[in-house]
């Protein structure tokens, strides 16, 4: 991250600046006007007297002059009082949720309107997606959300002073929102010691990510005055109207005589029933705690890197070693009228530059993308700091590996350009560029179509709390996919490897009667050095998902009969229902 600097302007009274400049009138080193009008010093005396200490604190700059304590108050008070009308306004509530403690102390620092005026701007320049444009989208976003927070969560006070307010104008809409603005019967989840209880008014915001805070962040909210006000909490039991109330709304361990509900005010943050997953849950005390005060923060900054920037929107040509890197992109349907489109980067450990302190080497790539339409208009972008450990002794050998940084891109049918610029932390002159044009495809209801067919050196299921969320996670499967440096050019696996692949069907033909997709997938494997079939194998649509229009083929096939060579796997997909087909291929070297 590259932090932005601000001039830090101290105000200093005339008074004090009369009286130096008195002062200096008086020293023995005279100002005289020469014939050019240029002010030259007369050389003083070099025998040393006493009137020389005093003269030399006479002549020190009255700005660089330490203040009294009397003197400084003086100095805050009239900055404070400078501070008015649509400067305090913009301070106090405009930016109140998103201004860093920095940028805060910077601002109460400057000493006329016009400083003020250059730091706003500069201030939502760092903050602007898109500094070409000469509109700002985060800046329109901000008071786009301020004014939602004010119509939707006031409560004898602006929308925007709520805690609700504060967090949808810090991190916009919720993926997802559990509201209960009534209260009423409540069956709580195991985790909170299960049973029936009534509840004050509540709600649960869900993240699926939040930058600088984490994946599947889960927001509470609750309204114990019964009058609108939800504040955010970290204590789940402060929903709980019975909580206070002996023998009602008992856990269900309590129900069972196995606890007692004294025992929920032994300490801790929450007042949670004991149960199965109790120990669980004082273990995850500091989480939460972490997770609460990272809410009450600004949010995370994405410092713009110019460097990369300039290359990025000019293409001028880089002075400094290149920085290799791959690139790979696929296309997975989320909805009819949008695709997810990942990104995938791969980086060699060898062209990263190493620190090494401590014993751990360090490199850091930072990395910055954007996709535009073929009228220069930014619809996505990007930027991410990605860091590379690994203990000194083993750098040498960690040098032959490679990493992956995967970014998924929610993009609406049609032709897009994708730039990508790295840079090399540890040495700024060495960057990366990476341009290209890609075509979104439409996915129409009445025809079939396929994903990207996807070869990975690594394929898993995710465990189902991580379905669709996590990086190189599509639906409930972790992929790693293998990349090269030009997509004509096949990934390479070892023997000792398994081949993985995975891809989507769409569009399946459902039979009216019995309300079945009934289609045929065939893989095959062929030895491209003498085009015969290695595997070939057949699977019943109905066995993957009898009822359903969309289907998913991951399969792991081990390579180690397969002899060194070149292959290329196919897939094809018949639709006995629709009368159409579809095929996929993927050509790939085993070592």
């Amino acid at each position: 991250m590259w932090k932005g600097r601000f001039p830090v302007i101290f105000a200093i009274s005339l008074g004090v600046i009369a009286t130096s400049l008195a002062q200096q009138t008086q020293s023995t080193s005279q100002i005289q006007n020469t014939p050019d009008n240029q002010p030259q010093l007369k050389q003083r005396s070099t025998t040393p007297d006493a009137s020389d200490a005093a003269s030399d604190d006479s002549q020190q700059d009255p700005l660089k002059r330490q203040l009294s304590d009397k003197q400084r108050f003086k100095q805050q008070k009239e900055l404070k009082q400078e501070l008015k009308g649509p400067y305090r306004k913009w301070v106090d509530e405009d930016v109140r949720w998103i201004i860093t403690d920095q940028e805060l102390k910077a601002f109460k620092s400057l000493s006329n309107d016009e400083e003020r005026d250059a730091f706003i701007e500069q201030f939502w320049q760092r903050r602007n997606p898109n500094p070409d444009s000469p509109e700002n989208e985060y800046r329109e976003e901000h008071y786009r959300r301020i004014e939602y927070a004010n119509e939707h969560f006031a409560a004898g006070k602006p929308g925007w002073k709520t805690d609700r307010g504060m967090i949808y104008i810090k991190y916009g809409k919720p993926d997802s929102i559990d509201s209960h603005p009534s209260g009423g019967t409540y069956d709580r989840p195991i985790e909170e010691g299960g049973g029936t209880t009534s509840t004050f008014p509540f709600e649960v915001w869900h993240y699926r990510y939040l930058e600088g805070i984490g994946e599947n962040i889960d927001i509470e909210f609750v309204d114990t005055c019964m009058c609108g006000d939800y504040h955010m909490t970290i204590d789940r039991s402060e929903k709980d109207a019975l909580l206070h109330v002996p023998g009602a709304g008992l856990t269900m361990y309590e129900q069972m005589g196995m606890a007692k509900q004294a025992d929920r005010f032994k300490g801790g943050l929450e007042a949670l029933g004991n149960g199965p997953m109790s120990s669980m849950q004082q273990s995850k005390q500091f989480d939460r705690l972490e997770q609460y005060a990272k809410l009450q923060a600004p949010p995370v900054i994405k410092f713009k890197d110019l460097q990369l920037e300039s290359f990025m929107s000019n293409h001028k040509l880089m002075t400094g070693p290149y920085f290799p890197f791959d690139v790979r992109t696929d296309f997975v349907k989320v909805t009819d009228d949008t695709v997810l489109v990942p990104i995938t980067l791969q980086i060699k450990n060898r062209d990263i530059t190493f620190n090494t302190k401590d014993g751990v080497a360090t490199g850091e790539v930072h990395i910055i993308g954007r996709v535009s339409t073929i009228t220069d208009r930014i619809v996505q972008s990007f930027e991410d700091t990605v860091e590379v450990q690994e203990p000194a002794e083993l750098l040498t050998k960690a040098l032959d590996y490679k990493r992956l940084y995967w970014k998924a891109l929610p993009l609406r049918p049609g032709r897009y350009r994708i730039d990508i610029g790295i840079k090399d932390v540890n040495n700024p002159d060495h960057l990366g560029i990476f341009a290209q044009a890609i075509n979104v495809p439409r996915y129409d209801d009445d025809k079939l179509a396929s994903s990207s067919l996807i070869l990975a050196d690594r394929m898993e299921l995710v465990p189902s709390k991580e379905i669709g969320a996590g990086n190189f996670v599509i639906g409930n499967t972790k992929l790693l996919p293998a990349v090269t440096a030009n997509p004509t050019i096949p990934v390479t696996f070892q023997r000792s490897q398994k081949l993985n692949f995975w891809m989507q069907v769409y569009n399946l033909g459902i039979d009216e009667k019995s309300k079945q997709n009934n289609a045929t997938v065939q893989y095959q494997i062929i030895d491209l050095a003498s085009n015969k079939s290695i595997l070939d194998m057949q699977e019943d649509s109905k066995k993957l998902g009898a009822n359903s229009d969309q289907l998913t083929l991951e399969h792991s096939v081990p390579l180690a009969n397969l002899q060194p060579g070149k292959y290329e796997l196919k897939i094809k997909v018949n639709d006995s229902i629709s009368n159409q087909e579809i095929a996929q291929s993927a050509s790939f070297t085993v070592q």
